[in-house]
């Protein structure tokens, strides 16, 4: 039986295969979107041929050391195809991203992707979303406003501490506010309602974003789940 590490690389192997030459590739954030960048440097070393953008620092720097090449956002434009992880997925391939603290950047790149495919290890697919705090990224002005307002819709909120005991920072100067719903039974309504609080920046609810899962089993099978609309 695999690891959940072993399981989250063959996803990443798998949903790498899905990159092909003159691509242009946005790279996520987090120990899953790691071995796929990994995997992707690999076969850049092998001769693929891409360009490449990173939804944070920490990726930026990973895809420097292993030769994956890379252009400014602003040369871009849209991009071909976005390999990312999640925290959740629910079968209609709703997720809950930004425990790596990179969920503007992410959706940023999701939005302005022709393809996004999800890599995450069994443990992450769920019946319904909201084990997992949900990340809200927020400004850091008038901050206490921005919890209780999201403490309004039920949540517990903490505010984000990095590894020193500080409040955490995100590459964007935001912070992050964790959000315990419980089960969200309606995402798209609560997706809405986070939209409409001043002083948040952005929420981790990616609603009809992901066009595909690729989930790496514990059997050392491949799971694959497609958005149907």
């Amino acid at each position: 039986m695999m690891d959940r590490m072993n399981m989250k690389r063959i996803a990443a192997e798998h949903a790498a295969g899905f990159i092909q030459n003159g691509m242009k590739v946005g790279l996520g954030t987090g120990s899953t979107a790691y071995y796929a960048i990994v995997t992707i440097g690999e076969r850049v070393r092998s001769g693929l041929s891409i360009e490449a953008v990173a939804t944070s620092q920490a990726s930026e720097q990973l895809a420097r050391e292993l030769g994956i090449p890379l252009v400014p956002i602003e040369q871009a434009r849209q991009l071909d195809i976005t390999i990312d992880g999640a925290d959740e997925l629910d079968d209609r391939l709703r997720l809950i991203k930004g425990g790596g603290g990179a969920l503007l950047r992410e959706k940023m790149t999701a939005y302005n992707s022709k393809r996004l495919i999800i890599i995450a290890d069994e443990s992450k697919r769920v019946p319904r979303l909201g084990g997992f705090p949900l990340p809200v990224e927020v400004v850091t002005f008038a901050k206490e406003w921005t919890v209780r307002s999201l403490e309004a819709l039920g949540a517990d909120v903490k505010l984000r501490l990095d590894s020193q005991g500080d409040l955490y920072s995100t590459d964007n100067g935001n912070y992050i506010a964790d959000c315990s719903f419980g089960v969200i039974d309606a995402p798209d309504e609560l997706a809405r309602e986070l939209q409409r609080i001043p002083g948040v920046v952005e929420h981790g609810l990616f609603i009809s974003m992901a066009d595909m899962a690729v989930i790496g089993c514990s059997d050392g099978s491949i799971q694959t789940l497609t958005r149907s609309s």
